[in-house]
């Protein structure tokens, strides 16, 4: 595929000890070129998957072009790896790889994190800063999150990709870049588009060349893989004994959906790593996703009840890749709205109280939810959650 990687298609051998029981063996070095891509300053990206080797070429394919790249993709499945790994390949690979994740940055900045900002042009701003199109000149800039957005600066952002030039917040002077730029998001951005939450002229240049990340559920043969290489680096990080991995337990990895996909699997190898007391890592099997929903009367209720308990798992957090709005799969702007609609605030319901809404339908007037500001909400404590949704039954 390229000089860069190295591929293998054997998995590690099988052992089989006195006791007739099968196990995947683990030896205590491993160059770990089997299956994961290598090379000089390359991520390393594991597995040998017929869809993450389609992947890995069309990466190679439009890396030495410039042209810009949007990165599709649920979350955990690796974007940031696969444009790092595109900016290595590329002929920009001296150049800077800088990253902005677009959900973790409050709005009320973000202008002034990728465009700059003059002495004296907000409140605080007692000096020059760089802007990350700046930083990024004859390099490479990560837009994560790009679906977060907010629409006010999305014409600004298409400004500087079409001319390549921009000012910084408060100036007047035009600086001119040379930035490649890569983005990613785990949104659907033509249903932001038809929703009128994205920009229909943004959406078409940023996906000059779209890449769709498989799922860790679409590539299952990669799952033994990812799971030598976690529990070998967490093994040796924390001096446990372990040289080998149950049959059983890879068999149930691997027949486990992994909704959080590589990140998730990674958290739980971590997890297992550090229960484990033995040679041989067993661990606790991961039990069946779904939702358990407190049977309710009406659909709008349903809606309700699941943001609720998406919010006490997120401690409030509604942007960024672990947030509600992803757990949810829905835009964050969406799901402030949402939660005005249903009166939403802040992990708790507003008074009138549930068996009112099933009979007036939601209401239209306003709530004092929070705007994005910060993009967080607190949560109620459990027993308020567990009022909330029971006592419309």
């Amino acid at each position: 595929m390229s000089g860069h990687a190295r591929w293998a298609v054997e998995l590690p051998a099988l052992h089989h000890d006195a006791s007739s029981a099968t196990e995947y063996a683990m030896p205590a070095k491993v160059g770990f070129d089997r299956g994961e891509l290598r090379g000089s300053g390359l991520p390393h990206i594991i597995g040998n998957s017929a869809a993450l080797r389609r992947v890995l070429e069309l990466a190679r394919l439009v890396a030495p072009t410039d042209a810009t790249i949007l990165i599709n993709g649920e979350t955990g499945t690796g974007k940031e790896l696969i444009a790092e790994a595109i900016h290595k390949w590329s002929d920009r690979s001296s150049g800077p790889f800088v990253k902005v994740n677009c959900a973790a940055i409050p709005a009320g900045l973000l202008e002034s994190e990728l465009f700059g900002h003059e002495r004296g042009a907000f409140t605080g701003a007692v000096g020059r800063g760089i802007g990350r199109f700046e930083r990024a000149n004859r390099g490479t800039l990560f837009l994560d999150e790009v679906g977060d957005l907010p629409l006010e600066l999305q014409p600004k952002l298409l400004r500087v990709m079409q001319e390549r030039q921009f000012e910084r917040l408060g100036g007047a002077a035009t600086i001119h870049t040379d930035v490649r730029v890569i983005c990613a998001t785990h949104q659907n951005l033509m249903e932001m588009v038809n929703e009128r939450q994205f920009r229909a002229d943004l959406f078409y240049r940023l996906s000059v060349f779209p890449v769709e990340l498989p799922p860790l559920r679409d590539r299952r043969e990669d799952i033994p893989l990812l799971v030598h290489h976690f529990a070998m680096d967490y093994t040796a990080r924390m001096g446990k004994p372990v040289a080998a991995i149950a049959e059983e337990f890879m068999a149930a990895l691997a027949r486990h959906s992994w909704p959080g996909n590589v990140r998730e699997l990674q958290n739980f190898i971590e997890r297992s790593v550090i229960l484990s007391k033995g040679a041989v890592l067993k661990g606790l099997l991961p039990e069946p996703t779904y939702t358990r929903l407190s049977a309710p009367v009406t659909m709008e209720e349903a809606e309700r009840s699941h943001i609720l308990q998406t919010l006490q798992q997120t401690g409030g957090v509604l942007g960024g890749p672990n947030g509600a709005a992803a757990r949810l799969s829905l835009p964050r702007t969406t799901l402030i709205a949402k939660m005005k609609r249903l009166r939403i605030n802040g992990g708790r319901i507003e008074t009138p109280p549930l068996n009112a809404f099933a009979r007036d339908g939601a209401s239209s007037g306003s709530s004092d939810a929070q705007s994005d500001v910060g993009r967080m909400y607190a949560p109620a404590r459990p027993k308020e959650i567990h009022y909330a949704v029971s006592r419309g039954d």
